[in-house]
């Protein structure tokens, strides 16, 4: 045997995914492997897929395509490879072997069997797998920031939706096992811990019988970490124990995302979320009477089949009167496979871009005038990059998640991955502007 193969992965999708990345690596460096980010100096890359809507499929594909005209071989994992296994190695010669999203954990072993010359199909029908503290990583994020899973899959069925199709039922982390992976994340210099999974408010669920998020915040309130986040938590898990979790937890930011999708009842109920129309508006009255500061982001899907003008007008009602931080919209994507799928009176795609246009026209002024409230105050800011150029530090305070709010231009000096006090002197619609204070 002469020496193991080099491997790059090239990464897609969300960032569970990311996890699920995070993980390959780990495992493969722990065996030996040589991992390059250099895909061109690479023997095999491996494509960490999205499935989610089609355009995050289109990428996934263009990628792989790509990587097939240079030769490469390819090991095709994550939520497409779940999806369509068969028709993936069909059109792709060049991949040498797929694995599905409960499979990532056996990457080793694909890996060795492609090397003896098998063409590996790797795929649990039914995921079942999730990663703990005690399964390698390897981390990509910026020093400073690490999520953490506390639970995978989902047990709702919502009808625009192919994830738990894709990733299985909800199964939980105990919470000794998350409180033992946060203090390791400490130990490795992280500041800012960021909770995922598909529906963060029925964490525990599945293991304990009743959703435990609250008690898993007042654990993790004694990690030694300046901020935990959480993504994903539903409005009707946001409990009054919940909510008094997040007030009496110093270090979880009171930073929630409410992955709302609509906010008139028969859309929901289209959506197979009826659970969630009768409450809205009291729901989010009763957080922010709650929870003051609390910064909320949300996401809403346009155009979803039979949305008439009236509910489009009662959406757009409905987010300036919440005046939410910060707003996602997405066009409805028609997902075979999901119940919407089959739904008449499907939207022409050119009415859903203008209704998402509208919305995210109707949403700017609200963002900037929230943005523009942190003017004059002295504001925590994660440092993440530093313009080698001018020397410009880029950060986010905790108003902002990565990768989907905004930032904060920094003057000044401080350390990357630390956490500074930042005077804020300006702001526009996404990003804030500000100056290191020195004592």
């Amino acid at each position: 045997m002469g020496d193991k193969p080099t491997i790059a992965i090239s990464h897609l999708g969300c960032e569970k995914n990311r996890i699920d990345t995070e993980h390959m690596l780990g495992m493969l460096t722990e065996a030996g492997y040589g991992v390059d980010t250099n895909e061109e100096l690479a023997d095999y890359v491996i494509v960490n897929t999205c499935s989610f809507i089609e355009a995050a499929r289109q990428e996934s594909v263009r990628t792989l395509v790509e990587l097939a005209e240079a030769n490469k071989k390819i090991v095709i994992t994550g939520c497409m490879a779940q999806h369509f296994q068969e028709q993936l190695l069909e059109e792709l010669p060049e991949a040498v072997a797929v694995v599905g999203t409960g499979d990532y954990h056996k990457i080793v072993n694909v890996i060795e069997r492609v090397e003896q010359g098998e063409r590996v199909r790797q795929v649990s029908i039914e995921p079942t797998y999730i990663a703990d503290e005690t399964t390698p990583r390897y981390r990509t994020t910026t020093e400073g920031v690490a999520y953490l899973r506390v639970a995978e899959g989902c047990d709702y069925r919502c009808a625009f939706c192919i994830i738990p199709h894709l990733r299985g039922n909800q199964r939980s982390r105990t919470i000794e096992s998350i409180v033992a992976e946060a203090e390791q994340l400490v130990s490795q210099g992280v500041k800012e811990i960021i909770l995922i999974s598909q529906i963060t408010t029925n964490y525990g669920l599945d293991i304990y019988g009743k959703p435990k998020l609250a008690e898993l915040l007042r654990a993790l309130g004694k990690v030694d970490i300046p901020w935990i986040r959480m993504h994903y938590a539903y409005p009707t898990g946001l409990t009054p124990d919940v909510i008094a979790a997040i007030q009496e937890t110093p270090n979880v930011l009171p930073y929630l995302d409410l992955p709302l999708q609509h906010s008139h009842s028969d859309i929901l109920c289209a959506m197979n979320r009826p659970w969630q129309g009768r409450v809205n508006d009291g729901i989010i009255d009763r957080i922010k009477t709650a929870l003051p500061t609390a910064v909320l982001r949300t996401t809403f899907i346009v155009g979803f089949p039979g949305e008439t003008n009236e509910h489009f007008e009662h959406l757009l009602e409905f987010v300036e009167r919440h005046e939410f931080d910060h707003v996602g919209v997405f066009t409805f994507s028609s997902e075979e496979g999901t119940p919407a799928y089959k739904l008449a009176n499907q939207l022409p795609q050119e009415v859903m871009d203008d209704r998402r246009y509208q919305l995210m026209e109707l949403q700017q002024p609200i963002s900037q005038k929230k943005n523009q409230q942190e003017v004059g105050k002295i504001v925590d800011v994660l440092i993440e990059q530093e313009n080698p150029e001018s020397g410009e530090l880029i950060g986010r305070s905790g108003r902002f998640s990565p990768e989907v709010d905004g930032l904060v231009y920094v003057k000044g000096q401080a350390k990357l991955g630390t956490i500074v006090p930042i005077a804020i002197h300006h702001a526009d619609t996404y990003d804030l502007y500000g100056q290191v204070v020195n004592n």
